[in-house]
């Protein structure tokens, strides 16, 4: 096994940002990180990309590790994926005092003169076609950066990825006039992300998977998750 986990990151608080001083942090970063202790690895580093680019990475070799991910067959086709890391539900990011008074993908469907974004290759695109938004008011971006700033600017109406992503940004920025809808569960159930390896490495994905089994929900997990805005029953969902 290599002395080095190279682990790809987006900067999307709370899973993963860089801080002040440069250095990584977010609930991510900071599991792969333990995991990384945890199985004697001498070198753990991260490196910043853009979603569209985790996958092809991790199949060049780039990288050996991804940020979590939504599990989805289609991503089972080109990656392993280990044990979940967690389960979270939907959120819509609108403008502050939610003006077109949207309750999820749905009401963002009924209304005709809406724009929905969501982040190129990222699963919301199809939940919001599934929900009946139509393709052609849909708007891909390709960083959280990108489709807040268009909510914002009123390009778009409402920018659909995992609430708490949401709300890692906005406690970022606490004077942005935005703020989080939370997509109701007959839309949308709360799913379940992991990490991604390339495929071929049964190894490494049972050692990981053995290090997760030991790490979730316990106490250094829970301490952890809460300072970045989870709470107990967030990572209750993963046991």
């Amino acid at each position: 096994m290599a002395e080095k986990l190279t682990f790809a990151f987006l900067r999307e608080p709370p899973f993963c940002f860089s801080d002040a001083s440069g250095e990584v942090a977010g609930c991510d970063t900071e599991l792969a990180r333990k995991v990384c202790q945890v199985l004697g690895l001498k070198v753990f580093s991260p490196v910043e990309t853009e979603f569209a680019r985790l996958l092809p990475g991790l199949a060049s070799g780039e990288w050996g590790m991804t940020t979590g991910l939504f599990i989805s067959d289609e991503r089972k086709r080109a990656v392993d994926f280990t044990r979940p890391i967690w389960v979270l539900p939907d959120g819509l990011l609108v403008a502050k005092g939610n003006p077109r008074d949207f309750r999820g993908y749905r009401s963002v469907a009924r209304d005709e003169a809406a724009l929905i974004g969501v982040i190129s290759g990222q699963v919301q695109h199809q939940t919001a076609l599934q929900n009946g938004v139509a393709p052609e008011r849909i708007r891909i971006f390709a960083t959280q950066a990108g489709a807040a700033d268009a909510v914002a600017a009123g390009a778009v109406q409402a920018y659909a990825s995992v609430a708490m992503a949401h709300r890692g940004y906005l406690a970022s920025r606490p004077a942005a006039l935005l703020e989080v809808i939370d997509v109701p569960a007959d839309e949308k159930q709360p799913a379940a992300g992991a990490f991604a390896l390339a495929k071929g490495n049964a190894f490494l994905r049972q050692r990981i998977d053995s290090c997760l089994g030991d790490l979730l929900g316990s106490a250094w997990h829970r301490q952890m998750m809460h300072g970045y805005g989870f709470s107990d029953a967030d990572v209750d969902r993963l046991l």
